[in-house]
């Protein structure tokens, strides 16, 4: 049995995975916390999953339910997620973590704190994700440099980071198929006489409207033909399973930062 505790237990992703514990025999809810002043501290957090009332209260801060778990879900803010690896890492707790957004500064910290406790942290936790990241890593190196490569993304009105950060994990993991530095090559937008395309250029577009959950299409563009591979996430709960199987994974892991790949065996 492995004891979560959740990040953000009254937002859109934690609520989620608050509702969904109860459909895993193998995963005990222990509490979840949110930000201090948050309008719902004290509230039962069932009800506010529309899960019915569990007697846990939502608190103000990790530290009252570190003790009581085994891993921390964390679905946040990059500086919120920070701050609870800080705890978690203090505590010998493990943690999985689904926020993007994360400066290079905070990636480092990240890599440092998670020397003391198995954590395993990725952009996007859908298994459909992850498995085409698999696929494009050998469509780019069997396409090579003969196809134009574009990543175009789209997301709800409410998300605050762009490109998302599955966006940039499928950029990053096509530029090293194709042995290209993403950071010389990619390009977010392009307006007015700009002259032609670059051939090694990878573009990355962003769409924000409405209440897209997210997708994301990759197309390789050749001259006759093109492809194109798309996921489509129609509901939060793809990320929260995700992250179910992550946290079961996780528990009594040697110490270190683990990703999808890992959990899925697809390394």
């Amino acid at each position: 049995m492995v004891r979560i505790a959740v990040a953000g237990a009254a937002g859109r992703m934690g609520s989620r995975i608050v509702a969904l514990s109860r459909e895993y025999e193998s995963v005990e809810f222990a509490g979840g916390f949110e930000r201090k002043n948050h309008k719902d501290i004290g509230k039962d957090i069932g009800l506010l999953a529309g899960a019915g009332v569990t007697g846990f209260l939502v608190q103000d801060n990790i530290g009252k339910v570190i003790d009581a778990c085994d891993v921390v879900i964390d679905f946040t803010h990059a500086a919120s997620t920070l701050e609870h690896l800080r705890t978690a890492s203090a505590k010998g707790k493990a943690m999985v973590i689904g926020t993007t957004g994360f400066t290079k500064d905070q990636l480092g910290e990240i890599r440092e704190l998670t020397r003391n406790i198995p954590c395993v942290m990725a952009s996007n936790m859908s298994l459909g994700v992850n498995l085409l990241l698999r696929v494009l890593q050998e469509v780019a190196q069997v396409l090579g440099d003969e196809y134009d490569i574009e990543i175009i993304e789209a997301h709800h009105r409410m998300k605050k980071d762009a490109p998302s950060g599955t966006a940039m994990k499928m950029a990053q993991v096509i530029a090293e198929a194709v042995n290209r530095n993403l950071d010389e090559v990619a390009v977010y937008a392009r307006k007015g006489m700009i002259g032609e395309r670059k051939k090694k250029e990878i573009g990355i577009q962003t769409v924000r409207a409405g209440d897209i959950v997210g997708e994301h299409t990759v197309l390789f563009g050749g001259l006759g033909e093109r492809i194109e591979i798309t996921h489509k996430a129609s509901s939060r709960d793809t990320f929260a399973r995700g992250a179910f199987r992550a946290a079961i994974w996780v528990r009594g892991k040697t110490a270190g930062l683990y990703d999808m790949q890992d959990v899925l065996g697809l390394k």
